[in-house]
């Protein structure tokens, strides 16, 4: 009787920690007027890359709903229309003024390429955070309420997304690029199978790889290809 009994609790442990491990996915479509997803190569003259790196769709994500019990990783972008890029010029009020000038409350002309009439279908997997140790107790504590962090966070997610809320004021790049519709997919949008292939031959992917309060560490994705107007994200081994 007492070997059922610990037979019993073996699978049951079993089953929680394939529960714990399992992947969620999450979605959303968002659109605007313009985007900015910004080259790092570019200096004083910004360029946009022709779609979202990895950590601006990771943070959109996590506009909607963010956690440090569950780490979200990107996997694929589908653009919704033809990339357009137009000049764009913008009062310039940061920390690369001169001391003088940020003294003087003084800004500068900053001129760019940006993208106009954006739309987009964004793609992620939710998996428990594995490095509990990092994590603050109020995390800690939820993660101990919860079997599946993944699942609780994919049900919540889903459930703010279609009343529009958010934690932050969602951004195309830029602060000044809000969306004009965030959301579940609509029926009207269409993927733009028929756009030729773009290559990009370097992409920034993340500056903060390693997690939860972790230090500057930019990391860039080679020789990636927009293909039939779909970005795959490459894996790299996100579970740490």
């Amino acid at each position: 009787m007492g070997l059922d009994i610990m037979c019993q609790n073996r699978n049951f442990n079993r089953g929680v920690k394939s529960l714990n491990q399992k992947k969620y996915e999450v979605s959303m479509e968002i659109a605007g007027n313009a985007a900015m997803w910004t080259r790092p190569d570019c200096g004083d003259s910004p360029c946009s890359y022709p779609a979202p790196t990895y950590s601006s769709v990771k943070g959109l994500f996590e506009s909607i709903l963010w956690g440090p019990a569950v780490r979200i990783i990107p996997t694929k972008v589908e653009l919704c229309e033809v990339p357009q890029f137009h000049s764009y010029a913008t009062n310039y009020g940061g920390p690369l003024r001169s001391l003088q000038q940020i003294k003087g409350g003084n800004s500068y002309q900053l001129f760019a390429t940006i993208l106009i009439d954006v739309c987009y279908r964004l793609y992620a997997e939710v998996i428990p955070n594995p490095q509990k140790e990092a994590l603050p107790e109020s995390a800690l504590s939820w993660d101990r309420r919860t079997t599946s962090p993944g699942h609780a966070y994919q049900q919540i997610f889903e459930r703010r997304l279609s009343r529009g809320q958010s934690y932050a004021t969602l951004a195309l790049g830029w602060s000044e690029f809000t969306p004009s519709y965030f959301g579940p997919f609509r029926e009207e949008t269409q993927v733009a199978s028929n756009l030729p292939d773009i290559r990009i031959p370097s992409m920034l992917r993340e500056v903060f790889p390693d997690g939860y309060a972790s230090k500057y560490r930019a990391v860039f994705d080679t020789d990636l290809v927009i293909h039939r107007g779909v970005l795959v994200y490459p894996k790299r081994g996100e579970v740490r």
